[in-house]
């Protein structure tokens, strides 16, 4: 690296903690070590790049000094170093401002990568500001919704209406949600509907039943098909859409990055979570709308 990034390494363990520096120092570091939080406070003065803190310490432990450090020096990138499986302890230092964490015991490699990727983005914040979920989501009075008592056939008459050409809230012309959300009698949802729902409701029974070895290679003929997509449409048509729908979508916060609702839909097979502010559903983000968010920034 063409300029040295100076690296704050706090650990109780003298070990662990002159082990690492030794290495970070033959990868092109600058490497400060402090075996406190206490200690850490004052090593500020020597203006790390990055903070790499260990959560557990005795006396000032890693939460409190992670603390201390965004007060004196918020736009200081600091890196968790937390138990193994210690999710929750990662989870409150990234919501009091850790950039980043990592277990122990961990790997160099990929420390060394955090680090760097830590200091180059280290005041992106302030020049590259993105939108919360909430700046590009679907409002909820926008979208298509129906009560869990209604039947199928209604629901896609509603979803065929949300197909027309309308301008969306980002100024785009966009062309049907493709899914509908499900409410119960209180206004609660509960559900979601989508066109891959109607379409395995469709499904009849012995279709979709486990065969025989023997029956793998059958092939039905053209015969068997013959007004079978017709006679299950409207045979579903009357059934509730409490019959058919799927569980309600996962929800993420209002005022969530848009890069944790990318998270979000990436990890768990997703493309659209429900949007809560205040113990209550507000509207729906969709992969579309991120992508759309993608194509503005380029533009």
């Amino acid at each position: 690296m063409s300029q040295k990034i100076r690296v704050l390494m706090v650990d109780d363990e003298e070990k662990f903690r002159t082990t690492t520096q030794k290495i970070l120092n033959r990868r092109g570091f600058d490497t400060l070590l402090a075996d406190s939080g206490e200690e850490a406070l004052k090593m500020l003065k020597e203006n790390p790049d990055v903070v790499v803190l260990d959560i557990k310490m005795p006396g000032m432990d890693g939460q409190e000094t992670l603390r201390e450090i965004k007060a004196r020096r918020k736009d200081l990138p600091v890196i968790m170093l937390t138990g193994h499986g210690a999710v929750p302890s990662a989870q409150e230092a990234l919501d009091s401002g850790a950039s980043d964490y990592l277990a122990k015991p961990c790997d160099i490699d990929l420390l060394v990568a955090k680090i760097t990727d830590a200091h180059r983005h280290k005041g992106l914040a302030d020049t590259l500001e993105d939108k919360t979920v909430a700046d590009v989501m679907i409002p909820i009075a926008d979208y298509t919704t129906v009560n869990q008592n209604d039947t199928v056939g209604n629901a896609i008459a509603r979803l065929r209406e949300s197909f027309t050409s309308r301008e969306s809230t980002s100024s785009i012309m966009e062309t049907g949600h493709r899914s509908i959300l499900v409410f119960d009698d209180q206004g609660s949802v509960i559900g979601i509907l989508a066109i891959i729902d109607l379409l395995k409701a469709l499904m009849p029974f012995y279709l979709t039943a486990p065969k025989p070895s023997t029956a793998d290679s059958i092939q039905y003929s053209p015969l068997f098909w013959r007004g079978m997509f017709s006679r299950e449409t409207q045979k579903i048509a009357v059934q509730k859409i409490a019959d058919v729908m799927s569980p309600a979508p996962l929800t993420i916060k209002a005022d969530s990055n848009l890069m944790e609702a990318a998270y979000a839909m990436i990890s768990n097979q997703k493309r659209r979570l429900a949007v809560e502010a205040h113990g209550r559903i507000i509207g729906i983000i969709r992969e579309q709308d991120l992508f759309f968010e993608m194509e503005r920034i380029l533009r």
